[in-house]
């Protein structure tokens, strides 16, 4: 019976990806998906289009989609898979809580796609970069690796910089973008990749699980010279309001 499950996995994972699904590639801790309640996700299983990603404290997923992009989900997240074409870019995920990041497959010509979270709006033309909604007000940090994404604030008229290679930002609900906001120091950038550069050590140090991360929001929070209310203040509890609520129950190992 387990030869069998296995074997059903495998080929699973063979089959070509669909349109307006997303593959999970690499899961570890609390993975789930959120369809009526929490369903635990395997490297294999698909998400379809309006489902809702959910990890643990422990959890991580790495996911392909049609189009050979990648996103990977990081501990205490919250993702709504959307895949939906619009106009002129497609709507990829949609951040309500969390840490994501995007590789985008360019090898075709141009792939425009957005990712969207409470505050932000971030158009992406073919890059890699990272997105961490820090909490509960959505305030955003974008920080970008390779390529250019251009940032919106929704909450407030202002500036929509183009964030470059090793450029970084933060979007505060209610507080107009002004272009001079963009970090060009790489410190912002640093606390973003954080998450990302422990779990990527531990896997291949083979430590048996992901690191503890003290929750998105205790992170990023971390720096910051313009926080909403007081500058240099540590931001969020790491918890979303929608969709629905964080893994209690569910999730691989």
């Amino acid at each position: 019976m387990l030869l069998a499950a296995a074997l059903t996995v495998v080929c699973l994972s063979t089959e070509p990806i669909k349109n307006g699904t997303a593959r999970v590639i690499v899961q570890s801790g609390q993975l789930s998906v959120m369809r009526g309640s929490l369903q635990a996700l395997f490297e294999g299983n698909d998400v379809k289009r309006q489902e809702t990603i959910v990890t643990g404290p422990d959890g991580y997923g790495k996911f392909e989609v049609a189009d050979g992009s990648v996103f990977e989900v990081y501990p205490d997240s919250k993702v709504v898979f959307h895949d939906n074409a619009t106009v002129t870019y497609k709507d990829l995920l949609n951040v309500w809580i969390g840490h994501i990041r995007v590789w985008i497959q360019h090898l075709n010509g141009p792939n425009y796609n957005s990712v969207t979270t409470p505050t932000a709006v971030i158009s992406v033309r073919g890059t890699k970069f990272d997105v961490v909604v820090e909490d509960d007000d959505g305030t955003t940090a974008v920080s970008v690796d390779e390529g250019v994404v251009q940032v919106k604030n929704l909450t407030a008229p202002g500036d929509e910089p183009l964030l470059k290679e090793g450029q970084a930002v933060r979007v505060y609900r209610g507080q107009r973008l002004m272009a001079k906001m963009v970090d060009h120091s790489g410190q912002l950038r640093a606390v973003v990749n954080a998450i990302p550069d422990a779990i990527r050590i531990a896997a291949q140090r083979g430590g048996g699980g992901l690191p503890g991360t003290g929750g998105v929001g205790g992170v990023a929070g971390a720096q910051g010279d313009k926080g909403k209310n007081n500058p240099g203040s540590g931001t969020g509890s790491g918890t979303g309001t929608a969709p629905p609520a964080g893994p209690t129950t569910g999730g691989g190992h």
